[in-house]
């Protein structure tokens, strides 16, 4: 491509993005949202923001974008000319509510202008989050959803779409009418606690083949969903969406709901296992008379911990003497394991039959907590038999494996220094023992940071380290997530230098913009008008 009209291009580029972002309003036929013969004639709803923070940063970004140095402008242009592969391809994942649970798009005007500014930075894509709930309450209604995929193939940007068959707290996104009015019927359809406590944010695994769903089985409800899916973004599949991510269980990984939703995050307890409701304990019931020792059967491990308590407060995760290493344990943890792995197989096979031979991938969870310990606790409740002297990860990789589907691991980002002390965490092992277990298996690997709150220049030199060392070859990294705060004046100048150094590994460090390097173009005056506007 000619580096004249590569500049000319992101000039083009910024001030539309400039004119997106400032519009009053956004029509569905800006956005390049055709009506469907499969669908039908649609009007797209939008939102308006709920902070104009945001859309006056990514309206700066953009239009910093087109005020680059000239000679990172023209290495850019000579890369894409070349199309010079980066160590991995770069995406950015929009916001959870870009389509608010009401099937309105949200913060329409910001992504737009972020999708400018993304793409004249040199992103390869975004992660666009599709809620089975939202699609399915809205009564099949994708416009919102086809107008979001629009704005990012109007950019010139790739679209990853990971399909969620899980709800959301914050923001809030419920599971589809027709599974509520079955938790009504039946609340042990959902994952249940010692205490019986029940966890709303996914169906159990123990219902996975039974018609709890108005006679339909929850596989039968996937598909139905993955098949209109694939019918509504025809269109785009191959072009514009290049990768399809498919949930496994709560937050989109394989997983069990260990912990608690409201603290799950920040606990370094060991969490709790979830096989109380009826159809769990059935199939544990089943499988203990099938091993001739039907006592087995008759409930979960008795001495194991509650969520936020540490190993030693019980005898089964003990490292010396614990029960997790007597014939019962290892009879249970199996069997715990295996419901785990099965619904992974169940669900892959269901997206492999709908989707073909086009790119999936799906999510695990990198619990880090306790994994300096012999029973690796917070791992086991979780649904993976870690324990030492086995890998519980191989054997879920073989499962990828099974589907050619590409496992995503988040926290890159994280590091065994910054762990708080006593939790004997080791996130950065963890992840060795993932990268290894993908390996051996040929699975492909990507990638996520774990959180934009408290990322600054050190966690990016670990995210770099990490993509360019250890897990070079790495298929796609994913930067969570676009916002107010991704565009803050103390965190886009990070990113900007971050994504400069992936895309352009060899370009002296100096040669990088600052924030205050600027390039005349036609465009200054509105840039400089947006930077006023910073202080909303």
């Amino acid at each position: 491509m000619e580096l004249g009209l590569v500049v000319k291009q992101a000039v083009a580029a910024t001030a539309t993005a400039t004119a997106a972002a400032k519009a009053d309003a956004i029509p569905a036929r800006t956005l390049g949202f055709r009506d469907s013969p499969r669908i039908g004639p649609r009007r797209v709803r939008f939102q308006p923001p709920a902070s104009g923070a945001w859309r006056n940063r990514a309206v700066r970004a953009a239009c910093d974008g087109s005020s680059r140095p000239e000679a990172v402008v023209h290495e850019i242009a000579k890369a894409t000319a070349k199309n010079e592969a980066k160590p991995a391809r770069l995406y950015v994942g929009l916001p959870l509510d870009a389509v608010s649970a009401g099937n309105v798009v949200t913060h329409g005007k910001a992504i737009a202008a972020g999708m400018r500014a993304l793409a004249l930075l040199g992103v390869d894509g975004v992660d666009l989050p599709i809620s089975w709930g939202v699609f399915s309450n809205s009564g099949g209604d994708w416009s919102s959803y086809l107008a979001v995929a629009a704005m990012a193939r109007d950019a010139g940007l790739r679209l990853r779409v990971s399909l969620h068959l899980h709800a959301h707290g914050r923001p809030q996104f419920p599971l589809p009418q027709l599974v509520e009015r079955a938790v009504a019927a039946d609340p042990d359809i959902l994952f249940t606690d010692r205490s019986g406590g029940r966890h709303r944010e996914c169906l159990s695994f123990a219902v996975d083949e039974l018609p709890v769903l108005d006679g339909k089985t929850p596989l039968e409800a996937f598909e139905e969903f993955f098949q209109s899916f694939r019918v509504a973004f025809t269109d785009l599949m191959n072009s514009t969406i290049t990768d399809i991510t498919v949930g496994l269980g709560p937050n989109g990984e394989l997983r069990y709901p260990s912990f608690p939703s409201s603290g799950g995050k920040s606990s370094t307890g060991v969490g709790e296992f979830q096989c109380y409701d009826k159809y769990m304990m059935a199939d544990l019931k089943r499988c203990a008379e099938e091993a001739g020792s039907p006592l087995w059967g008759l409930s979960g491990p008795h001495d194991a911990p509650a969520y936020d308590r540490s190993p030693d407060s019980g005898t089964f995760f003990k490292d010396h003497g614990g029960s997790w290493e007597t014939p019962y344990g290892q009879f249970f943890l199996s069997w715990y394991s295996g419901k785990l792995l099965s619904h992974a197989d169940l669900v892959l096979s269901v997206a492999s039959k709908v989707f073909g031979d086009f790119p999936l991938s799906a999510k695990v969870p990198l619990v880090h907590w306790w994994h300096n310990t012999r029973s690796r606790p917070s791992q086991l409740t979780t649904g993976y038999y870690n324990a030492e002297g086995r890998d519980g990860y191989e054997a879920v990789a073989e499962i990828f494996a099974k589907h050619s589907c590409a496992m995503i691991v988040p926290g890159i980002d994280l590091s065994d220094a910054e762990q708080p002390q006593g939790a004997r965490s080791s996130p950065e092992s963890l992840l060795t023992q993932i990268i290894r277990a993908c390996k051996k298996q040929g699975v492909r690997i990507s990638s996520e940071n774990s959180s934009i709150v408290g990322v600054g220049s050190v966690g990016f030199s670990k995210i770099k380290e990490k993509i360019m060392g250890e897990i070079s070859g790495l298929d796609s990294f994913t930067y969570n997530r676009m916002g107010a705060e991704f565009f803050s004046p103390e965190h886009w100048p990070l990113f900007t230098q971050f994504i400069l150094s992936m895309s352009l590994p060899e370009m002296d460090p100096d040669d990088i913009p600052t924030d205050e390097e600027t390039l005349s173009l036609p465009m200054k005056s509105v840039a400089e008008k947006d930077r006023q506007m910073q202080a909303v």
